[in-house]
């Protein structure tokens, strides 16, 4: 039988696989923040995911037509995201359902 431990010490780096769900987690957001502040602020509202996995931006926004526009601005987005040091290879749009509100 294992000892229980305290939910507290499973957040603060005492299992390896919470720290690095964690650590995946806020480079997730730190991404998508920065994908949305060089983006048109409308364009901006249907971001609703972003990550960079192996040089690859991958977005995930609310409709079709976003995502169209989206490509559109492809090229301007990897040069923004240059800019704040960012390497972006290529970028990938998808089509996600938005989240209920509950």
């Amino acid at each position: 039988m294992q000892k229980s431990k305290a939910v507290s010490e499973l957040f603060t780096g005492a299992n390896k696989k919470l720290t690095a769900l964690r650590a995946r987690s806020e480079e997730r957001s730190r991404t998508l923040q920065l994908v949305c502040a060089a983006l048109p602020t409308k364009l901006a509202h249907s971001v609703v995911s972003a990550g960079i996995d192996a040089g690859r931006l991958s977005i995930g926004v609310t409709s079709a037509v976003w995502a169209t526009r989206l490509r559109y601005l492809a090229d301007t987005l990897r040069e923004r995201l240059a800019e704040s040091g960012i390497l972006v290879l290529r970028v990938r749009v998808r089509v996600v359902l938005p989240r209920n509100k509950a």
